[in-house]
C-alpha cells in the first residue's frame, strides 16, 4: 500500500534529532510522499530546505497560519508572496485560515490575511490548505466570494458533524483532511464520514507532530502512523485498506496538479 501524508510539519524542531529515522519509518510504512505546510516567517527557510533535502518525496506549501498573524503580518505576507512568485516548487497555499479557539485579539487581521491568501489561490490557481477552528461561518463567507474561481484544496483536520461536512463539500474541488482524531474513542467521524462524505472527497494526513492516532495517542505523531488512520477508515467505509489508499492517492493528484506533473 502507498499513501501520501498531505499535512506534516517535519520541518519543526520536534524532528531535529531524528528526521532521517522518521522519514525512513514513513517510507517503510508505505508513505511515498509528504506535503509540508508553512506557518510563519521561519517557514520561508525551513520548508524549502527540508524539501530540497528530500527531493521527490517532500513537497512545499507556503502560507501564513492564522495563529501566527501578529502585528508584522503585512511584512510576512509580502515575503511569502514573493517566495510564491519566484519559487515554482510550491504546490499549494497553506497552511492558511481562521482560528478563534484561543483568542480573538487579531480577529480582523486574520480575516484580512486569509482573504488575501484566498486571492493568491485564485490568481495563481494553486490549491488552498485551510485550517479553521471556531470560525467556519466566517471562513465560508469569505470562500463564497471566490467560489466560482477557486481551484480547490483541503479543509485540513476536519473533525465536524454532518452539517458542517456538507457545507464544506459544497465547494467543488475541496476535500476533507482526515487525521488521528478519526481514531479517538469520542470521535464521531467514523459515523459522519460514511453518512455524507464520498470516499473520493477525503485525503489522509497526520498534522504531525500533533494528534497521534490511537493506540499511539500522546506520543509525537509522524507520517508512519497513518496506518492506524487507514485501518479505521477502512472499517468505517466498509472497504479494504488498499482501496482507502488507492482512492485517496487519486484524490491527492487531482487536488494538486503540480504533484501530478511530477508523476
Amino acid at each position: 500500500m502507498h499513501y501520501t501524508d498531505t499535512h506534516t510539519h517535519l520541518d519543526g524542531e520536534e524532528f531535529l534529532n531524528d528526521l532521517e529515522a522518521v522519514v525512513q519509518r514513513a517510507k517503510d510504512a508505505g508513505c511515498h510522499r509528504v506535503l509540508i505546510p508553512a506557518i510563519d516567517r521561519s517557514s520561508l527557510e525551513s520548508v524549502p530546505a527540508l524539501c530540497l533535502r528530500y527531493p521527490d518525496y517532500a513537497f512545499p506549501m507556503m502560507g501564513l497560519h492564522p495563529e501566527e498573524v501578529k502585528a508584522d503580518w503585512h511584512d510576512v505576507l509580502s515575503e511569502m508572496h514573493e517566495s510564491l512568485l519566484t519559487n515554482p516548487s510550491y504546490i499549494a497555499i497553506g497552511e492558511v485560515g481562521l482560528d478563534y479557539y484561543w483568542s480573538r485579539e487579531f480577529e480582523t487581521e486574520q480575516l484580512e490575511v486569509f482573504e488575501e491568501q484566498v486571492r493568491w489561490s485564485v490568481e495563481m490557481q494553486l490549491p488552498l490548505v485551510i485550517h479553521c477552528r471556531k470560525a467556519q461561518n466566517e471562513m465560508v463567507a469569505i470562500l463564497r466570494r471566490y467560489a466560482d474561481k477557486l481551484p480547490g484544496g483541503i479543509f485540513h483536520c476536519f473533525t465536524g458533524n454532518e452539517q458542517e461536512a456538507r457545507q464544506l463539500l459544497d465547494f467543488p474541488g475541496f476535500v476533507l483532511g482526515i487525521g488521528g482524531v478519526s481514531t479517538f474513542k469520542k470521535s464521531h467521524l467514523p459515523e459522519v464520514l460514511p453518512a455524507c462524505v464520498p470516499l473520493d472527497r477525503i485525503v489522509l494526513e497526520t498534522d504531525s507532530p500533533y494528534m497521534a492516532p490511537v493506540p499511539l495517542r500522546g506520543q509525537r505523531n509522524e507520517p508512519a502512523f497513518i496506518q492506524h488512520i487507514i485501518r479505521r477508515l477502512a472499517e468505517a467505509y466498509g472497504v479494504s485498506e488498499e482501496q482507502i489508499c488507492e482512492v485517496t492517492e487519486s484524490t491527492v493528484l487531482r487536488i494538486f496538479p503540480r504533484l501530478a506533473a511530477c508523476q
